[in-house]
């Protein structure tokens, strides 16, 4: 097994160039996790040292915001429209990475499109204190989640960053990981780094 630098270098020069800009994902196994347990089903946000190297898509639920850089806005009214059409609904569910809402909004969003954005995580953060902030804190982050099985996989990074960024971040995520577990660094069973179409190569898990 190799040391995280020494796994992100293998799972680099295992994957042929392709046309496309690969990922880096980081997949973590864990051990003594009951899933079946409301404590145990993590999902939350991790913001990154360097942000996961593409574009984030964010939508904000307000009917007080009339335009936000980067961010997709969205209105009550609109919010009741989306949800009459099942297809425009679970696509934007699906496309979309973070949602957050007004504090006033949150009961219409509920309502109307709960049940296309709860299964898959992405229950809205309420808009607390500067949304620029948060909007910016949001586009260098990533969801965390553990649901059915005692695994979590998300992006890390992409192959046009430097090894050394891509480290950083699954640091980040391997710290949180240690925090937020009941038994901390005991409950990882392995890691793995891989991009898209490459093999995946082991991490050694110090004790």
């Amino acid at each position: 097994m190799s040391t995280l630098l020494e796994a992100i270098k293998k799972a680099r020069e295992s994957s042929k160039k392709r046309n496309f800009v690969q990922t880096f994902d980081l997949i973590v196994n864990l051990r003594g996790i009951d899933t079946r347990k409301p404590e145990n089903r993590i999902n939350e946000i991790v913001e990154l040292p360097y942000g996961i190297g593409r574009e984030i898509k964010i939508v904000v639920f307000s009917d007080e915001i009339k335009e936000l850089e980067g961010v997709e806005i969205v209105n009550s009214k609109e919010i009741e429209e989306i949800a009459k059409d099942k297809r425009l609904a679970k696509k934007l569910a699906k496309n979309t990475d973070f949602f957050v809402a007004d504090p006033k909004l949150m009961s219409i969003v509920a309502k109307n499109l709960g049940r296309f954005l709860a299964p898959r995580g992405k229950t809205p953060k309420p808009i607390l204190g500067d949304i620029k902030k948060m909007i910016e804190s949001l586009k260098k982050s990533v969801r965390i989640r553990i649901k059915d099985a005692p695994v979590i996989q998300c992006p890390v990074g992409v192959e046009t960053m430097k090894d050394e960024e891509v480290e950083a971040n699954v640091t980040k995520i391997l710290r949180f990981l240690e925090e937020r577990l009941p038994k901390g660094k005991a409950n990882i069973k392995n890691i793995i780094i891989k991009l898209t179409m490459g093999k995946p190569v082991k991490v050694e898990v110090k004790k």
